[in-house]
C-alpha cells in the first residue's frame, strides 16, 4: 500500500507530462545532493579533530584581581580617590544629623521654617546624590583605565604563551572550565614579572 505522501506526489506528476516520477524529483536529488555534500565536508575535517586541539582557558577576572598589576592600579586608584570618599562621608553625616535634627524640631517649628529646613535637606540631599555620581563616573573611568592598560599587558601574555606552547586555541571567561587547561595562574606570574 502506498503513503498518501507518495500518492499524492505520483499523481501530480502524472498530471503534468515531462515531469519525472518516483522518489528522487528534482527536489530530492537535491536534497541527496546536500546530504552527501555535508557527509563528505565531514569527512575532510575529521582529520583535524582526530590530531586534537590544544586548548586553554584564561579567568579574566582573576588575573584583574590576583595579579600584581591589578592589586597595585587598585591601590593607586584608592588612595587618589580617598579624600573625595571622606568628603562624601562628611556629607552623608552632616546630612543624616540635620535630617535627625529635623525631625526632632519639627513638631515645634513653624510652618514657614520647616518648609525652609526641608528644602535645605533637600538641597543637601541632590548636592550628595550630585557629588557621589560624579564620584562614581571618576571612579569607573579612572579603573577602567588602569584596567585597559593590564589587559593589553595580560593578552601579550596569553599570545606568547599561546605561541610557545602551541595552543590553538585560548578562551577567555567560559561559563565552565575544566582546571586542567586553565593557564590563569601562567598568565598571573608572567605579569607579575
Amino acid at each position: 500500500m502506498k503513503s498518501a505522501i507518495t500518492l499524492q506526489s505520483n499523481q501530480s506528476a502524472e498530471s503534468k507530462p515531462g515531469r519525472r516520477t518516483g522518489l528522487l524529483s528534482a527536489g530530492g536529488r537535491g536534497l541527496l545532493a546536500a546530504c552527501a555534500l555535508a557527509v563528505s565536508a565531514g569527512m575532510m575535517t575529521a582529520p583535524a579533530h582526530a590530531q586534537g586541539a590544544k586548548v586553554g582557558f584564561v579567568n579574566t577576572e582573576r588575573i584583574l584581581r590576583d595579579s600584581k598589576p591589578a592589586k597595585d592600579a587598585q591601590a593607586k586608584i584608592e588612595s587618589e580617590f580617598s579624600r573625595r570618599d571622606t568628603e562624601l562621608q562628611r556629607l552623608a553625616n552632616n546630612l543624616r544629623s540635620e535630617a535627625e535634627k529635623f525631625e526632632k524640631d519639627g513638631p515645634v517649628l513653624s510652618e514657614s521654617d520647616r518648609v525652609r529646613r526641608q528644602r535645605e535637606l533637600s538641597n543637601l540631599d541632590m548636592d550628595l546624590q550630585r557629588k557621589r555620581r560624579e564620584f562614581q563616573e571618576d571612579f569607573n573611568r579612572r579603573r577602567n583605565e588602569e584596567f585597559s592598560a593590564i589587559v593589553e599587558k595580560a593578552n601579550a601574555a596569553i599570545k606568547q604563551i599561546a605561541e610557545q606552547d602551541n595552543y590553538d586555541l585560548i578562551v577567555q571567561d567560559a561559563v565552565t572550565v575544566n582546571p586542567r587547561i586553565d593557564i590563569t595562574d601562567r598568565i598571573i606570574q608572567a605579569l607579575d614579572k
